[in-house]
């Protein structure tokens, strides 16, 4: 697990499952979850979806990134997020 952005609204893990040699093997699955801070909700994306969001953010990496564009293009997709966050 590896924090890749975190801002007040927003936090987005990059999470990988498998063995550490299931990359050789081409068996390495992950994905991205994304907790939108304000609605304590959060949403895990992987596959295509993960992929589309990852080159996204690319662009806007690549475009001068800014805090208020990532935080709009993050809450794209936690429009969609049903999962509560629950601290324990």
């Amino acid at each position: 697990m590896q924090m890749l952005y975190n801002s007040d609204s927003f936090a987005v893990l990059q999470i990988e499952f498998g063995a550490p040699d299931a990359e050789a093997d081409g068996d390495k699955r992950g994905g991205f979850e994304i907790v939108d801070k304000f609605a304590r909700k959060g949403i895990f994306i992987e596959g295509a979806v993960a992929q589309c969001f990852k080159d996204g953010v690319q662009a806007l990496i690549e475009s001068g990134p800014n805090q208020e564009a990532m935080d709009e293009y993050i809450a794209g997709y936690t429009a969609l997020a049903q999962q509560p966050v629950v601290l324990h």
